[in-house]
């Protein structure tokens, strides 16, 4: 039986896009001495100043060590900084520095630009309209996702 072309390449061309807006990205990035995962924590400490570092690494879903040296070199190049929380001393917020601003500011250009490259020929309906879609595509996956989790702790254990 012929399979879909949509079911035969959905997920490979979601895979192989994503792998591509991030090799472009990075290649991107490099022009103003930054990696995209050094872009990606500033952005976050940008929406969430303040944040502790193991909220962030939650968030980003990566492990503490590899989150904490990503902040170590974006401290050591003047974009952010820690600071102690008042009320428990083993905790670091995070906020940026006036540097780190103005880097984001160059960075969001950046944004604008790698968006406008990668929706190249797409009129502005189709791409909102791609968007909403991808957003429906995303809630879609989380909700099984969370369906998954609730039916794994509805089944009996044994053992």
């Amino acid at each position: 039986m012929p399979r879909d072309p949509v079911d035969a390449n959905f997920l490979f061309t979601l895979g192989e896009l994503q792998r591509l807006v991030r090799a472009y990205a990075d290649r991107q990035a490099a022009r103003f001495g930054i990696t995209r995962a050094q872009w990606a924590v500033l952005a976050k400490v940008e929406r969430f100043e303040g944040m502790k570092q193991s909220e962030l690494a939650e968030q980003m879903e990566m492990q503490p060590i590899t989150l904490t040296r990503l902040i170590d070199r974006l401290c050591d190049n003047g974009w952010i900084e820690r600071r102690s929380d008042d009320t428990d001393r083993r905790v670091n917020r995070l906020y940026l520095r006036k540097a780190g601003r103005a880097l984001l500011g160059k960075m969001n250009g950046l944004k604008s630009e790698i968006t406008t490259t990668a929706l190249e020929g797409i009129s502005p309906p189709d791409a909102q309209r791609l968007l909403t879609q991808l957003e429906t595509v995303k809630e879609n996956v989380r909700n099984a996702i969370a369906d998954a989790e609730e039916d794994a702790r509805k089944e009996p254990r044994y053992g």
